[in-house]
This record gives C-alpha cells, structure tokens and sequence, in this order.
C-alpha cells in the first residue's frame, strides 16, 4: 500500500512543505501552516503547473504591437491611475484598509459605465442587495444597467455571467468568494489562488474588465498568497484614513500604463469624488507658526505642495524620542545628525517629532530641506514665511543636491502664490518666483 504523502501550505505566502513548521521560511509568520487534504493537494499542483503545450519562438522585429482599446469609466483620476482608462478583459485588484471606501468608489464606477449602455455586474458576498441599494442610492447610482448579485459561490457567478453579457464585473470581495470544488474555507490561499485563475480566464475569454476588492493584513498588504499581485493585470492601493476627507488611489503595478500616477478624491456625502484644487488642501496659509515648513513633492506627474511640521522639545529622559509620521524615521535620524555635526545644534538631549499633513506619506527625498528647516524654526521658536518653499536633497556629507522635476514644482507653487523658493539649482525655465540656490546645509541658516 502506498505511503500517503503529506504536504503543508503557508495561509499567508502560499508556501508548500512536506512537513509542519511553526514559522515560515518565506513570509516569516508563525502558527501559519495547514495540513491539505487529497483533493487540495491536486489543486495545488494543478496552479502550479505550466502549459506544456508547444510554442514556436518569434523574433520580437517580427511581433505586431497589438493597439490597447481603453473606454472611459467617467472619472478622471480613476482613469488617469488606470494609464487612460479601463482595458476590457483586464483583471484588476484594489486592496485598502477597511472603511476607507473601495466598494464606495467601485459602486460609483460601476454606475458611470452603466450609463454608457454597457452591462455592469456587481457580486457582493460581504453585503446583502437591500445594503448596496441603500448606499446606492446616497451615490445617486441606480442604472438599468447595473445589476447586483449577492453571493458567495463562484459557480453561481458563472451561471450568470452565461445569462447574460457583461461589460465590465465588480467582486466585493476575493476573500469571500470560494468554489464548491475546493473543500477549503473562503479565503484560504487555495481558494484565492484558484479563484484568481478562474477569474482571469473569464476575464480573457469573454473580454470582461474585473475589478476585485482585497482586504489588506495588519502590515497593510493585501491578504492571501503573493502570487495574487501577480497574477493580475493591475493593483491598486487606496490610501487614506476613514476620519479623513481625502483618499489616495495609489497604483503599484500596471501592464498596461505607467504606474507612477495617483488619484486625489474627496469624501463627502454623496460619496467619494475628484478632489479640485488639491495642492491647497495640504496646506494652511493663514498662520505663521515655528516648526513649519513648505516643500514640494512629485507624486507621479502631478506636484503637490506639502507643509511640513516639526516639534523639539526638551527630553526628560535619557532616549530621546525620534518619531515620523508620512516621513522616513531612518532617514529623520540621519538627518538630526547632519544637523548636529554640520551646525552643532545639541539635539541629542530634546525629542523631535515630525508630522507631513494631509495624510501623504513621502517617498522622495526633496523633501530634506524641509524637514531640516522645519527642525530649525521649531528649535529657534522663529517661525518661517509661508511665501517660501523649501526642496532640496540633503546628503551625508552636507551638499543639497538637485531634484527632478524642479521646473514642474516651481510652476506649481507658483500658482498658488509663493513668492520665494530654496532649491540646490537655478531652474531652466524663467518664473516669476524669486529663488536662492542653498548648496550647503550649512548656508541654511542665513535665511533665517
């Protein structure tokens, strides 16, 4: 009789192993692996799997670009994240903490393609259909053409996409769906993985753009296996905190455009919309307070002026306290010590918080004259112009260096009335706004 093989699978990474480990190897949590059954264990070698079937190699000068068909789903920064607009037969993921809004946003596309006369099918297995109406009607969103479906069988889903032809499918979401196929829990990695490749050869075959919901793990990813992310044709996170007004859609990976584009929207009663004039919502103009500082950051192509806080107070401790909050802590330490080496400020015994208003996380590095400059006001209790921007790189050595897209920031902050601007090099286009090339850190405080 032949032994039973035995075979173990990771519930966060999808890692399979032959024998039980308290933590696993690739993703590094612990308590994470089940025992599969049989049945599971077929599944998993066949998504495992790679076509055999024979293919013939072509030079890439004899390969024809195909032309990619966008329509428009009726809101501008949706389409702007999506590179132009939505790809049929495409297979998107949109993960985001709770409460944030992505059934919200997705319910509001929904009903803008509608409008269009296309067919839109919305699978909700979170929600009942009297739940969607009601929110659908605060969004003003009930259209012929879109339907709603609550369940939670992928065979039931498929039913009705024979029924009837659809333009575009919504899943809200993948964690809730599961195939009576699979004798596995929803939302397992053998259910999220085989659902993903059932999804993805519908959304091919019938030429259906899918949109799916992920709920994101405590680290802030999306649950489920990683190959999830790649299996799909685009991710999108959608940042933001459910207390604020503004969300950030955000793209991290896209087969059919750029993925350096977010979109800014607003959350308000009627729903979320496109934020206008976002640049002046970041920052407040109205006082001039210590620690507080101006700087512009490219988010994809579009500029936006963020206003930089900082507070230093003295420590009773002996740790001082070094925290971030949007910004980089590594990168704030490195920067207190540039300060105290090249301008001997004693920080070593005062706390230094940093804070970027309006919920965005930077990324980039033009921010470091900022966040010095803001240390400096606040530490000196003088407050600085909010008429003057600050963007600069800052190296270990004490040189600001130049940044990308300089002209770009200039002409934002030119339009919302700042008159002067610290940068490490004169910009190539003439501009009305009066600039001071700072090349050393140590030059920072004759502007002061």
């Amino acid at each position: 009789m032949a032994k039973k093989k035995i075979l173990f699978e990771c519930q966060h990474c999808g890692l399979t192993t032959p024998k039980w480990m308290g933590k696993c190897t690739n993703c590094g949590d612990w308590d994470s692996f089940v025992e599969l059954s049989e049945h599971q264990q077929e599944v998993v070698k066949q998504t495992k799997s790679t076509s055999s079937a024979s293919a013939k190699a072509i030079s890439i000068n004899d390969i024809v670009e195909d032309e990619v068909y966008r329509y428009s789903s009726l809101d501008v920064e949706l389409d702007g994240v999506l590179g132009g607009g939505v790809v049929p037969g495409s297979l998107t993921l949109i993960g985001g903490s709770p409460g944030v809004g992505k059934s919200t946003l997705l319910l509001k596309i929904g009903a803008n393609i509608a409008s269009t006369d296309k067919n839109v099918l919305y699978v909700t297995g979170e929600e009942s259909a009297s739940q969607i109406k009601l929110r659908s009607n605060r969004l003003k969103a009930n259209m012929q053409s879109l339907y709603l479906l609550s369940e939670i069988r992928l065979e039931q889903v498929l039913v009705e996409l024979e029924n009837r032809s659809y333009d575009f499918l919504i899943i809200d979401s993948i964690q809730t769906l599961y195939s009576e196929n699979i004798s596995s829990a929803p939302g397992s990695v053998t259910q999220v993985r085989q659902i993903t490749f059932e999804l993805m050869r519908i959304a091919k075959e019938k030429n259906i753009a899918i949109f799916i919901i992920g709920h994101i793990t405590k680290e802030g990813s999306i649950a489920g296996p990683r190959v999830l992310e790649h299996m799909v044709d685009t991710v999108l996170y959608f940042e933001g905190d459910s207390s604020q007004e503004l969300r950030i859609l955000r793209g991290f990976k896209n087969r059919f455009g750029p993925t350096s584009e977010i979109g800014v929207y607003e959350m308000k009663a009627e729903g979320l919309v496109s934020a206008t004039d976002v640049s002046s919502r970041f920052f407040n103009r109205n006082s001039e307070q210590p620690g507080s500082a101006l700087t512009v950051v490219m988010e994809g192509s579009r500029p936006i002026i963020l206003e930089v806080q900082a507070l230093v107070s003295e420590s009773h401790t002996s740790n001082s306290k070094r925290q971030a909050t949007g910004f980089d802590t590594n990168r704030l330490n490195m920067l207190l010590a540039l300060l105290e080496r090249k301008l001997e400020i004693p920080l070593s015994g005062y706390d230094v918080f940093i804070n970027i208003t309006g919920g965005i996380k930077i990324t980039e590095t033009a921010a470091d004259l900022a966040i010095l400059a803001a240390i400096i006001s606040s530490f000196r209790d003088r407050a600085i112009s909010k008429e003057t921007v600050f963007i600069g790189e800052v190296s270990l050595v004490g040189d600001v260096r130049e940044v990308y897209a300089l002209d770009a920031r200039l002409k934002e902050a030119k339009m919302q009335n700042i008159k002067k601007a610290l940068v490490s090099k004169k910009p190539m286009d003439k501009n009305t706004i009066k600039t001071f090339v700072v090349d050393e850190v140590t030059k920072l405080l004759e502007w002061y």
